[in-house]
């Protein structure tokens, strides 16, 4: 059987409850950045963290990493629609 994919809630802007991956483009190009509350690191961060400004990939590969690190879900902020079908499944809530 193959493995359920991954699925991910879209949202308008970053939410406090959860790492945000938010996608922008620009000439052409899809890129990321990834907040993270400092409320969900647990005391690891004494501020919010704003990544750089990554390549889409490399967002999203980075929200994936934190969100195993501090077991905590990831939403997507995709204006442009920049989702890759292959990270997975991009839904909205009801």
């Amino acid at each position: 059987k193959p493995m359920p994919a991954n699925r991910f809630e879209q949202v308008d802007e970053p939410q406090a409850d959860a790492i945000t991956l938010s996608l922008t483009e620009r000439g052409g190009e899809a890129f990321g950045r990834v907040l993270c509350p400092a409320d969900l690191a647990a005391g690891h961060l004494v501020n919010d963290f704003v990544s750089d400004e990554l390549a889409a990939k490399d967002a999203f590969r980075t929200a994936i990493r934190l969100a195993n690190e501090l077991r905590a879900p990831i939403v997507v902020e995709d204006k442009a629609g920049l989702w890759q079908d292959e990270w997975g499944v991009l839904y909205r809530e009801e």
